[in-house]
């Protein structure tokens, strides 16, 4: 047996998120069936992190075991050929047999993309929050600044979890830069996250940036009640970047596309 990671980038608009769901098309399931396709096996795939319906990610992570003996690069092109056109296998590389893509993981990086201050466009809609009013990004930047970096209590960031799902986790960044005259890009990464806490985050960010809160009033959510923070901004903003691993771990066959 050989253990097969990928590295996966998709367009989350059509796709009820990546965790197979009965009777919903979803990463997972169209991953699987591409493998099914290429090597006959029925393969599940470990993925490093959930995404929810409408969520983007340019640097998943996903992992099985097969009895296929492949080059990386035949797996990366070979899937691609099966794959729709909205999910495309970056990168392909063979790991060890204990390589775990959701526990190995050191960290997961994402990115959301806001839209300010002008027409909604049809052409970037699927890709980022567009808002008609202009937001002020350096207010914006110093409220995400004052969120701890340390292990500590999320809820007040996090959506409904499960009795006794520890929401105890620990921010490694949170910025916002203005990339551009119309767009706000909000970045975070820890090494995990709770259910919508980033998209929590910016929700509540906007309003920093809308001047419907002032940055004292943001630092202070971190301590509310548990889905007390917010509101939940749309996911098609959202897209997990990078999902990091210690060095040595992973080393991807990319070809020369990328």
């Amino acid at each position: 047996m050989f253990r097969i990671a990928l590295l996966i980038e998709y367009d989350g608009t059509d796709f009820a998120g990546s965790q197979s769901q009965r009777s919903q098309r979803t990463v997972q399931g169209t991953v699987e069936a591409a493998v099914k396709a290429f090597t006959g096996e029925r393969r599940r795939v470990a993925f490093a992190g959930r995404t929810d319906a409408g969520v983007h990610a340019r640097g998943q992570v996903v992992a099985l075991d097969t009895s296929s003996a492949h080059a990386p690069a035949t797996w990366r092109d070979a899937l691609n050929h099966f794959l729709p056109e909205d999910v495309v296998v970056r990168g392909a590389a063979e790991v060890d047999a204990g390589f775990d893509p959701r526990r190995g993981a050191e960290s997961r990086c994402y990115r959301y993309r806001i839209e300010d201050g002008r027409a909604r466009s049809p052409m970037t809609r699927r890709g980022a929050w567009q808002l008609p009013h202009r937001l002020d990004a350096a207010t914006m930047a110093a409220a995400a600044r004052r969120l701890p970096r340390e292990a500590r209590d999320w809820s007040a960031f996090c959506g409904p979890v499960p009795a006794g799902y520890s929401t105890v986790r620990a921010l490694q960044r949170c910025e916002v830069r203005r990339c551009g005259a119309e767009v706000v890009e909000v970045t975070m990464e820890a090494g995990g996250f709770l259910p919508h806490q980033v998209r929590r985050t910016v929700g509540a960010l906007e309003r920093v940036g809308s001047g419907r809160m002032d940055v004292e009033e943001f630092a202070a959510l971190v301590d509310g009640p548990p889905g007390s923070a917010g509101p939940t901004a749309p996911p098609q903003g959202l897209t997990l970047d990078a999902v990091r691993y210690p060095p040595g771990t992973v080393t991807w066959e990319t070809g020369t596309e990328r």
